[in-house]
């Protein structure tokens, strides 16, 4: 029906409603990977599912993961260029870490242009708040500043390389290397449905806890 709809109506990838309606759907059966590939390309209500269907995955897991689950909430609007949707997977995951685990310390940092919550022992939670940020500003300088700062935890993380090359390329004009289509290729490895080899079980995303640390 997807497949229909993207060769005989005005969406080249599929009808939006019907990409949710089959998200939402993948979303309840935990099938987070099935979620993440239609979501991103559904409505303007699609980012709450996606968002609720990554924490509810993230609380199987230690509590210092979180920023990798909201990432896959977050860079997949961001790469297909829906900032507001971005911007909401954010704020829904991060609302929902603050009422379901008190053991994580959130700061509230208020100022004339924004707010933005901030993690002490979380670096990567705050690394995409800014992220998002400096997309919303449309800020080349700030955005090598927080890729310089905080490189040394990306780097930890290992898989967000190619995510945020392309958008550092989409937003700050930072040009990378081109092979074959780095779009479509990075949203294959990072969800799972590039290729064609058989998607893995979700399973807990292993990262080595934070040493205890200032907030950055």
């Amino acid at each position: 029906m997807i497949n229909w709809s993207s060769s005989v109506g005005e969406h080249p990838l599929g009808d939006p409603e019907l990409h949710h309606v089959a998200g939402s759907i993948f979303a309840e059966e935990c099938e987070p990977y099935d979620a993440e590939r239609h979501l991103a390309l559904g409505t303007k209500d699609s980012p709450e599912q996606l968002a609720k269907c990554e924490y509810e995955w993230y609380t199987q897991d230690d509590s210092h993961t979180a920023a990798l689950y909201a990432a896959r909430a977050i860079f997949p609007y961001l790469l297909v260029g829906n900032l507001r949707s971005a911007n909401k997977a954010h704020l829904i995951f991060t609302s929902r870490l603050n009422s379901g685990n008190k053991s994580v310390s959130v700061q509230e940092v208020s100022s004339k242009s924004s707010d933005m919550r901030v993690y002490p022992v979380l670096p990567l939670l705050n690394f995409l708040g800014l992220l998002l940020l400096a997309v919303q500003r449309g800020s080349s300088d700030l955005y090598k500043q927080l890729a310089k700062h905080y490189a040394p935890h990306v780097k930890e993380v290992g898989v967000w390389d190619d995510a945020l090359n392309q958008i550092g390329e989409m937003y700050f004009g930072i040009r990378i290397p081109r092979q074959g289509n780095p779009l479509f290729d990075m949203m294959g490895s990072m969800m799972g449905f590039g290729g064609g080899s058989p998607k893995p079980k979700p399973k807990k995303v292993e990262v080595a806890p934070p040493p205890p640390a200032d907030v950055d």
